[in-house]
């Protein structure tokens, strides 16, 4: 096991954030992580420290904004391994204080909707763009030089060439796309200024155990596997032949451990030497994370349910403004850079969010 060692995880009681949260505390390190839960949940961290320590968690502090393990059962046995600062990225005195002693960010939190961005753009780009500066310039303070950043493959838009490449110009639809975009040069702008390490990871439509079903805004994985195991019809706007390359929590947690060299390329999986990071001098590159797969949204429902023993037919809707009609990514320099290949597969992931939502 490696020696313990701190990261901070923004966003960490979201639906990515928490994953990984539960990866780096399986892993024996420390973690704080800031957030302040008008997306994320309390109870996303407390499956996160169940799954990593088998053991139910314990909170503290008279506003409860401290949350540690419980007993040991296991390789983490550290009470204080976990710590919650409830807190939104424009508390410039919170982050200050979250990235103290801290080795590497793992930056999650963010508005992450594209209706939602065009129902409050204003709040996303406070959030996704001031909110990413914010942090940026708490950890140029701090000395906080390796920071893997949350970006979306929104940015491409709907531009016909698949698979998308990060060498394509983007081309935002939304606020949403807009604001990925500018935290994205943002985070160019810091490294090469002032010597961070930084990684922006354009993530393909990522689905898995504790996405929120229920909120207006939740993904359609989620949404479908609910409506469906009710006897529900699922929605889709448009004619449901719009495809995307859906990639299971699984790989994108990978993708953020490779990142900031928490864990280390596998044999075989094509990193070229210079995959780690030069910490000596500033670098940055965007990469994108997906499966290098496309499914339609016919396609789901099919295999939903295949996987469910249901026979549900869609409704439909009017598209919606913003959506992309196609999506597939590129993944090829992801292997090469940081040595990411997807470790599990869309009907695999699927299969197993199918379990967490029905069980």
């Amino acid at each position: 096991m490696n020696d313990s060692r701190r990261f901070l995880v923004t966003g960490g009681a979201g639906f990515i954030g928490s994953h990984l949260v539960t990866a780096l505390l399986a892993r024996g390190h420390e973690v704080v992580v800031l957030d302040d839960l008008s997306t994320g949940h309390r109870e996303n961290l407390e499956m996160a420290v169940a799954e990593a320590v088998a053991a139910p968690i314990v909170t503290s502090g008279d506003a409860g904004e401290t949350v540690t393990s419980g007993p040991s059962v296991g390789p983490v046995p550290l009470p204080d391994q976990l710590r919650f600062i409830k807190a939104s990225l424009l508390d410039y005195d919170a982050l200050e204080e979250a990235v103290i002693g801290v080795e590497a960010v793992l930056h999650q939190a963010a508005v992450p909707s594209v209706p939602r961005s065009f129902a409050d753009p204003v709040a996303t780009m406070r959030a996704n763009v001031e909110g990413t500066i914010a942090l940026l310039e708490a950890c140029r303070k701090a000395g906080v030089r390796r920071i893997a950043m949350a970006s979306s493959s929104s940015v491409y838009g709907d531009t016909p060439t698949l698979p998308k490449e990060e060498s394509m110009p983007p081309s935002p639809m939304s606020p949403y796309a807009l604001s990925k975009l500018t935290a994205e040069e943002a985070g160019g702008i810091f490294a090469r200024t002032y010597g961070l390490n930084i990684f922006a990871l354009r993530y393909f439509n990522v689905f898995g155990p504790r996405q929120d079903p229920a909120s207006q805004y939740s993904a359609v994985i989620p949404k479908f596997i609910t409506h469906m195991q009710s006897g529900e019809k699922p929605t889709i706007y448009g004619d449901g032949l719009q495809s995307r390359d859906f990639t299971f929590i699984d790989n994108v947690v990978y993708a953020n451990l490779l990142a900031v060299g928490i864990d280390k390329p596998e044999a075989g999986s094509g990193a070229t030497d210079g995959a780690e990071v030069d910490t000596a001098s500033g670098a940055y590159d965007v990469l994108n994370i997906g499966c290098g797969d496309r499914y339609t949204l016919l396609d789901l429902i099919k295999f939903l349910n295949e996987i469910m023993g249901t026979n549900s037919e869609p409704e439909h809707a009017d598209a919606r403004p913003g959506d992309v009609r196609h999506s597939h990514a590129a993944i090829d320099r992801a292997r090469e850079v940081i040595g990411y290949v997807p470790k599990v597969d869309f009907e695999e992931g699927l299969r197993r969010t199918t379990v967490f939502y029905t069980s």
